[in-house]
């Protein structure tokens, strides 16, 4: 049986997530183009497709189809043919998606957090990535954790000081911003 304290937990979380989505709603982006705008701006360049937001939004690639197509009118993304395969889409952040992002509402909640309990902040990461790892793993999911966190990344394996890393998986030189992103390839 889950305790009460854990239930607490998961409703404190919802209320957090409600509250912050709320103020999602005031600018001129929706809680799910800010969903797909902090994707874009956190994955790496292999994981910067439609495919791999989708898969992390848990979402249709109609419904995430539909949200770039927005965010492309609204100037905040691009989408491009990438270049390693021409059959794939690479999203990239405008000038004016970065510009968004320095104003994410998430920033607030964060604020929040981190002014409620900065010296537990490590323990609530680890709980809660825990916890996320956990739901991922019960609904087949990926984890999509960062680069320098995965089986295949080999730090200082690059080939210099601008990309001093190695992805083993896809033989791809790695930046330090690289090593940091989060990866629809990353496995713990």
């Amino acid at each position: 049986m889950t305790s009460t304290a854990a239930i607490d937990v998961a409703h404190l979380i919802d209320r957090l997530d409600r509250l912050a989505r709320s103020g999602e709603a005031v600018g001129e982006l929706n809680p799910a183009q800010w969903e797909a705008l902090r994707f874009v701006a956190r994955a790496n360049r292999f994981s910067r497709t439609p495919a791999a937001l989708a898969e992390y939004l848990g979402s249709t690639r109609g419904t995430v189809s539909q949200t770039l197509i927005a965010l492309e009118q609204k100037g905040h993304v691009t989408r491009e043919p990438s270049l390693r395969d021409r059959r794939s889409i690479m999203l990239e952040l405008t000038p004016m998606g970065a510009h968004a992002m320095r104003r994410d509402p998430i920033l607030a909640l964060a604020a929040d957090i981190e002014a409620t309990a900065p010296n537990q902040l490590e323990a609530v990461v680890e709980v809660l990535r825990t916890a996320l790892h956990a739901m991922i793993t019960r609904n087949g999911g990926r984890a999509f954790g960062a680069c320098y966190t995965c089986r295949h990344f080999r730090k200082g394996g690059g080939s210099g000081r601008s990309e001093p890393h190695h992805c083993a998986l896809l033989d791809e030189q790695l930046s330090e911003a690289d090593s940091r992103a989060i990866c629809v390839e990353q496995e713990a």
